[in-house]
């Protein structure tokens, strides 16, 4: 199993609530933007956290904690993830799942068989520019299909984009807002060049916060809500 982190507590997307986060190795993608290239280059560097021992400690915190968020690297790569979501449901807790969504089988799977409770959406920009995200070919009918599964509504999502300058622009926003019409949330995020993978991504100069209000009004124009977070 590819658990590589494991952090006490955090607040989830909702005032009040608490949870654990659980950090998968491995992606399917390479962003140049990825602010965890540990865990995508070179996962088999960090130490697994051994399966029994992380529910073990989950259940010693669920006095306190409302539930558990699920990130990578892409954690629907793991063929364990459907076992620990399952112990971590009997544990009364709720889960967010954070995935790029292209991995359609799995994620039918987990909410399906009720096994998240949020799905957190990561729209990267155009899906005829998802090459330029990896070293190799990316297959997007998987994308398509899971954007399809959640637009029906069977369980809570919240889209969000990293507003990279040239990967993100206006076009992007309103192809992908095309994808998602109607849905109840998108957020909009700063992005962060620090701690990028590629050395050119961590060259560039974020969006002012002018534009980004910008990109959030065309992206109101398709969707209930629009935020904006890292300003």
């Amino acid at each position: 199993m590819a658990v590589k982190g494991y952090q006490g507590t955090s607040l989830l997307d909702y005032p009040g609530h608490i949870a654990s986060l659980i950090f998968f190795g491995g992606c399917n993608l390479t962003c140049p933007y990825c602010h965890n290239p540990a865990l995508v280059l070179n996962p088999e560097q960090l130490p697994d956290y051994p399966l029994p021992d992380l529910v073990a400690e989950l259940k010693r915190r669920r006095s306190f904690i409302d539930g558990v968020v699920i990130g990578g690297g892409e954690p629907t790569l793991d063929p364990q993830l459907p076992l620990l979501l399952r112990q971590i449901k009997e544990l009364g807790l709720q889960v967010k799942l954070d995935t790029n969504g292209l991995n359609a089988e799995v994620l039918a799977e987990l909410v399906w068989e009720g096994l998240v409770d949020l799905v957190a959406f990561d729209l990267k920009t155009a899906p005829e520019r998802y090459g330029e995200l990896h070293s190799g070919p990316v297959d997007i009918s998987g994308l398509m299909k899971n954007l399809a599964l959640l637009m029906e509504g069977p369980v809570e999502c919240e889209f969000r984009t990293t507003c990279v300058p040239g990967l993100v622009t206006e076009d992007e926003i309103r192809t992908l807002g095309a994808l998602i019409q109607g849905a109840p949330c998108w957020m909009l995020q700063q992005y962060v060049p620090q701690r990028a993978l590629s050395e050119a991504a961590r060259q560039l100069q974020p969006y002012t916060k002018k534009h980004l209000e910008t990109l959030a009004v065309v992206a109101g124009n398709y969707v209930e809500e629009v935020g904006i977070r890292g300003l």
